[in-house]
């Protein structure tokens, strides 16, 4: 995806609706199917389209600057991924607020700063910048130049990860290839895959790297087949110095382009290139990939990425911050940190409304701003997660009744279940120990404490209950 820009109440520029009804209606429908209605009716629906006459660049008009700044950071790498797929090629997405008749106009202005960075780290799958979409021979590598280890806030929810794609972009070919790094949404994989192209070209600028998201790689694999062009598609893939492939799961149930990627995936260790690949759970999690692809997933090193620390999250928050120009306050960052927990694309959610906020209402960034900020955020957790609401989805999730959370059963089907539940009621709620255990059939507030120890040691070691306890935080988000 392009540079995402933004301009204030800006006049088109030479565009023409050409095919942006029929363009945008086909993004708009495969919008609808990812995203809740409510949200897609509040943010999307809204939006009218423009396109330019060259039809490189879509101008979505916007009412706002509150609302273009909240789609810019939700949305927008998403539309222009989709439009990628959709086009076949890079399509340019800007934001502008739409002119009203009663203002002068005003031109266009630059985005803030960072701006395609934070969009980026939000997972764009294919989010690039104009300066880093290809190196001095003129190949096409998607990488976004913005999203580098310096860039990256380093915890222990990411250190070993961190450390083996360090190692990969200093030595590729040689140990942990490939490698293999799983985790939930938004927990920074796409900002590390991108971390290792942008390395290597900084030390080898001649190197062939190419950053793609599976779904790219799909389609590249169906446009070959159509065309009968299965000869150049080999040569793109078959050459590359380093192949960083983000969310291999979309592999899923496509048989060819399973059986393309086994071949380029040989091609490639023949010759000592590297294979980095991201996916949202471990090798032998995925479903309905073939074994012989599994087990060559598993054959390097394969590293988790957990959900960040409140500690990580803090540093994130002032370091997000700071690259909007924007110093915020560490107490602000505690308030924040302590109220979104999941993930850093939340985070950064987060911060983009109390920035917009701020800038709004031109008050200073404090804990009552942020708190009002976020109200909606903060309300639909304290209605949605409440102990019972954990009980009931932990219980569905593990196929066990209610009503055994609060009973005096004691079988590990049982038992555990419900440590898991105490151990997210912990985190989730603002509920103290003895309230947690009086929910739990009245059990004693070191019940419930052992609970949340013997959880929370676990889920740094084992990969399977920190898979399933993302899961269930995710499902418990909404």
């Amino acid at each position: 995806m392009a540079l995402v820009s933004a301009a204030l109440e800006a006049p088109p520029r030479n565009e023409s609706a050409g095919s942006a009804p029929a363009l945008w209606e086909a993004c708009t429908d495969r919008l609808s199917r990812e995203i809740p209605e409510q949200q897609f009716n509040t943010w999307i629906r809204p939006l009218s389209a423009r396109l330019a006459d060259d039809g490189a660049r879509l101008t979505l008009h916007v009412a706002n600057r509150f609302k273009l700044d909240w789609v810019r950071a939700q949305y927008a790498h998403r539309i222009g991924a989709i439009l990628e797929q959709l086009e076949g090629r890079p399509i340019a997405v800007e934001l502008a607020i739409t002119p009203r008749a009663s203002t002068e106009k005003k031109g266009p202005i630059q985005a803030e700063p960072a701006a395609s960075a934070a969009v980026a780290q939000a997972g764009s799958p294919a989010a690039t910048t104009p300066a880093d979409d290809a190196d001095s021979g003129g190949y096409r590598n998607r990488l976004n130049g913005a999203l580098t280890f310096e860039t990256l806030v380093e915890g222990s929810a990411n250190r070993m990860a961190r450390a083996a794609a360090l190692h990969v972009a200093g030595a590729p070919g040689q140990l942990y290839n490939p490698l293999f790094i799983y985790g939930g949404v938004g927990l920074g994989k796409t900002h590390l895959v991108h971390a290792v192209g942008n390395r290597l070209l900084q030390d080898k600028p001649q190197a062939k790297v190419l950053y793609i998201h599976a779904e790219q790689f799909v389609s590249d694999v169906v446009k070959a087949y159509q065309r009968k062009t299965f000869d150049q598609f080999k040569d793109k893939y078959h050459s590359l110095d380093l192949l960083l492939i983000d969310d291999v799961q979309f592999f899923a149930n496509k048989d060819r382009t399973q059986e393309e990627f086994f071949n380029a995936f040989e091609a490639l260790l023949a010759k000592k290139s590297h294979i980095v690949m991201t996916s949202d759970t471990y090798p032998k999690g995925l479903a309905d990939i073939h074994e012989r692809l599994i087990s060559r997933f598993d054959s390097g090193l394969t590293v988790a990425l957990e959900p960040p620390e409140l500690e990580m999250r803090v540093a994130i928050l002032i370091s997000k911050a700071a690259a909007e120009g924007t110093d915020m306050p560490e107490e602000v960052a505690f308030f924040v940190a302590k109220n979104v927990r999941s993930n850093v694309r939340e985070l950064e959610g987060a911060l983009r409304k109390i920035l917009a906020y701020s800038r709004f209402n031109q008050k200073e960034i404090s804990i009552g701003l942020a708190r009002e900020a976020l109200r909606d955020l903060l309300s639909i957790q304290n209605r949605q997660i409440s102990v019972e609401n954990i009980q009931k989805t932990v219980a569905d999730y593990y196929k066990i009744k209610v009503s055994d959370m609060y009973s005096k059963k004691r079988p590990a089907s049982i038992a555990r279940p419900r440590q898991i539940a105490m151990y997210l009621a912990k985190e989730l709620t603002q509920k103290s120990l003895p309230e947690i255990g009086e929910l739990f059939g009245g059990r004693d507030h070191t019940t419930v404490l052992h609970a949340v120890r013997k959880i929370g040691g676990e889920r740094q070691q084992l990969a399977e209950l920190n898979q399933q306890l993302h899961v269930l935080e995710q499902t418990l988000k909404g």
